[in-house]
């Protein structure tokens, strides 16, 4: 799997694993498939793996770090992510999360982009990861908290990154226009978009990616399956966007994408993995696994060969806009593992 290097010492594999479904993203994930999970995306070329506190409110960092406690530290980087600090709540322990996944409500999210709640809560992810140092370390959706967040919570970061305690910092979001902003005003080095760079929506294409090409900030792109729209063949009637039932002319324009596809002998999932990878700027693309299998079939999908004749197509259509296509060959900063 070819590996590129955003930034100083940091190497990310093309596939990351986003481990959101080890913290029980929508329902529960056993400890034994979240386990194979990580294996298997090991077992594929996988050496980046990205978590959150907010994922399972701590869930997901602890299965995390358990599955790559026997692995050589220097092989692989994880990402984390501040701005949602975990208290414990023993109050509200008997109640199911209401975060969107399947744990107790033991602990209460406080949004934090402070210099006091970045540190305390990079040192619990470190604590549940069981790791002395994780490689990147993003705000977490700041959609609301721009002020603190741009100012506090980025020099914040950038103290963490000059001491050598991180490698790389950014931010992660669900839109592209304050990534956009993130890059043009502040000392970052990778953004992660989730969503917005899919065949779906690219939102990302006209300020992000150029931008963030010209500064040199490298864009890992999540989500890309927009939650479950692009993740079949063919999109079923109950499919979901963004977390929410698709929208029927999302529907039709990703059955268009579909049919397509098809004509070209790819599938609508092998699609949606390699056209964010397209562009020069995307340096990773992040997927989640339930299970073993489901990282297996990451693993293909990022494998399986796209012709330059169906992105023609698409843009021909007004289905999919095509952008800048990345070089086929390693360029500066990438090599195969």
């Amino acid at each position: 799997m070819r590996s590129r290097t955003p930034a100083p010492g940091l190497r990310l594999s093309e596939l990351g694993l986003g481990a959101a479904q080890l913290g029980n993203l929508g329902r529960p994930t056993s400890d034994e498939d979240a386990v194979g999970a990580v294996d298997a995306a090991w077992d594929s070329g996988v050496r980046y793996f990205d978590t959150a506190p907010h994922y399972g409110l701590g869930l997901s960092e602890r299965r995390l770090g358990a599955a790559l406690a026997r692995r050589p530290r220097a092989e692989y980087t994880v990402s984390t992510k501040v701005g949602r600090l975990l208290t414990p709540s023993p109050a509200t322990a008997h109640r199911q999360d209401d975060g969107g996944f399947a744990v107790p409500a033991a602990f209460r999210r406080s949004w934090d982009f402070s210099r006091d709640g970045i540190m305390r809560s990079l040192e619990g992810s470190l604590r549940r990861l069981g790791l002395d140092h994780v490689d990147i370390v993003y705000l977490h959706d700041p959609d609301e908290h721009w002020e603190q967040a741009s100012t506090t919570g980025v020099d914040t970061l950038v103290e963490l990154r000059d001491q050598g305690v991180v490698k790389a910092v950014g931010a992660g979001m669900n839109q592209a226009a304050m990534l956009a902003e993130f890059v043009r005003r502040c000392d970052v080095d990778l953004v992660m978009v989730a969503g917005r760079h899919t065949l779906l929506d690219q939102s990302a294409r006209d300020a992000l990616l150029p931008l963030a090409q010209e500064r040199g900030v490298g864009v890992v792109a999540a989500a890309v399956y927009n939650s479950g729209l692009l993740a079949a063949p063919r999109p079923p009637a109950d499919a979901t966007y963004d977390y929410a039932p698709a929208p029927r002319e999302l529907t039709e324009r990703a059955l268009a994408v579909a049919d397509v596809c098809e004509r070209h002998g790819v599938t609508l999932p092998e699609a949606a993995v390699a056209y964010p990878l397209r562009h020069p700027a995307v340096v990773s693309v992040v997927l989640g696994a339930r299970d073993a299998e489901q990282s297996r079939t990451n693993a293909r999908r990022l494998a399986a060969r796209v012709p330059d004749a169906l992105w023609a197509e698409l843009a021909r259509l007004g289905l999919v806009p095509d952008g800048p296509a990345a070089p086929a060959a390693p360029r500066t900063g990438e090599e195969r593992s």
